[in-house]
């Protein structure tokens, strides 16, 4: 799931962006969602500090009512998340140079002239996103699943492990925070995924970063979050040490 962040001083501007960006997840499924759109920079800040994953940051410039501004908030977000894709929305164009300035890479410079092209760019950004995840730049980050018309982003760091279901031609994949069954063969999987993920067992994918201990008398890994894996006799030799 790709985190969105608003930071607009506004309340009708902010509201607008807020309806812009979840009519577009809506309308196109994208695994994506609104966590935070306030006005005072602090809590964005600490709310994209328990996320572990990349955000989206819809950030105003001029921010009237705060001790910093957009370009200040963007520094501090860098920070603690350096992948984040950045946006600037203003009614400054001519301060688009001072991204530069404070040496912040953006994605994009909105300029708030009519709410029809600030729909439109919000957008835009949204889909470039979405596609730099699922492209091949970012293979060995993200599993992408595609359930039905939904399209899931998963960051690989997150996931604990991939099991086969019970139900024909479907596995189901456990990260820290929520179980996703979807249509696919671990066999498959096992290719497309980095040397973290190894086949313990003809059921089981685990992520070997998160195997909190292995019992080699029952066959078991317990994993970080208590739940347990199989792993076959002779798959134990090849786990990390």
């Amino acid at each position: 799931m790709i985190p969105i962040y608003i930071c607009e001083d506004d309340e009708m501007q902010r509201n607008k962006i807020v309806g812009y960006i979840e009519d577009y997840i809506t309308i196109e499924h994208q695994d994506m969602r609104v966590l935070l759109a306030k006005e005072n920079p602090t809590k964005l800040l600490d709310a994209s500090k328990k996320k572990k994953e990349s955000g989206l940051y819809f950030l105003d410039v001029a921010l009237k009512t705060q001790t910093i501004n957009g370009f200040e908030l963007a520094k501090e977000i860098r920070k603690t998340d350096p992948r984040g894709f950045i946006v600037f929305i203003t009614s400054h164009s001519e301060m688009s140079y001072l991204t530069f300035t404070y040496k912040i890479e953006a994605m994009d410079y909105i300029i708030k002239d009519d709410y029809d092209n600030i729909r439109k760019r919000v957008i835009e950004c949204m889909e470039s996103v979405s596609k730099r995840i699922d492209n091949h730049g970012n293979k060995g980050k993200y599993l992408t699943i595609k359930i039905d018309d939904r399209i899931i982003h998963e960051p690989l760091e997150n996931v604990l492990f991939i099991e086969t279901s019970p139900r024909a031609h479907k596995v189901i994949l456990h990260s820290r925070n929520r179980q996703i069954e979807f249509y696919g063969k671990l066999r498959e999987m096992e290719s497309e995924l980095d040397d973290r993920f190894y086949r313990t067992h003809r059921a089981f994918l685990v992520n070997q970063d998160h195997i909190l201990e292995v019992d080699t008398n029952k066959n078991v890994i317990h994993m970080v979050n208590g739940e347990k894996c199989m792993v076959s006799t002779r798959k134990i030799k090849g786990l990390k040490k």
